[in-house]
């Protein structure tokens, strides 16, 4: 189906759509920020775009392959978020390689912090699906949970690259709280009474 060019008549940016309203004349069309290219500056009302017009799995009519007219590449705020969260879990990590390293943590806890990030990243994956398709959602307790214990440079990648959870200010406050106490919890592990409950762990998990 050939391209059309339109404007970007409505957007919601805390939902991610909004509308195209056709240069031509005719009824706006459904676009959704998964449909517009990520190498270009963010969708906002006002813009004129390129698009082609595609079907959803409800065959409702939308906007697909959408980009701007004018293309115009731009280090944009959502850039620097994906940019941040890929730092912060790398240094985390790096700095977690290096203690254990050292001796002064097991290597258990490495392979605890990037199972969980796995999770907490498919999590979020499947929670923004979800989304999009009206299904059963997960709790955002759940998502929580696991940044918790340990997933949090997973949620961080997850929040940025996905722009899931990114917008909410109350889950975004929680989350931080999440990785604050979690930090809180592995600097106590480093202490001499938190070796000896880590190490009384890992031998009751040796013995099971």
């Amino acid at each position: 189906m050939p391209s059309k060019i339109g404007t970007i008549s409505k957007w919601d940016d805390d939902k991610g759509f909004g509308f195209i309203t056709p240069k031509k004349g005719g009824r706006n069309v459904f676009v959704h920020i998964n449909d517009f290219s990520e190498k270009f500056q963010r969708p906002k009302q006002g813009l004129s775009v390129i698009y082609s017009l595609s079907k959803d799995k409800k065959g409702r009519l939308c906007a697909s392959k959408v980009f701007p007219q004018n293309v115009v590449k731009e280090f944009s705020k959502a850039d620097g978020q994906r940019v941040t969260a890929l730092i912060m879990a790398i240094a985390f990590m790096c700095a977690l390689s290096a203690l254990i390293f050292a001796k002064k943590l097991p290597s258990a806890v490495m392979g605890l912090y990037i199972a969980a990030s796995v999770i907490t990243f498919i999590l979020y994956a499947t929670d923004k699906s979800a989304a999009r398709e009206g299904r059963w959602r997960t709790r955002e307790d759940t998502l929580h949970f696991f940044s918790l214990i340990g997933g949090w440079p997973g949620a961080a990648i997850a929040q940025s690259f996905l722009r899931h959870k990114s917008k909410k200010i109350k889950f975004r406050v929680v989350y931080w709280v999440t990785v604050v106490i979690n930090c809180g919890v592995l600097g106590w592990l480093l202490t001499p009474h938190g070796k000896h409950q880590l190490g009384l762990v890992l031998k009751s998990i040796d013995w099971i």
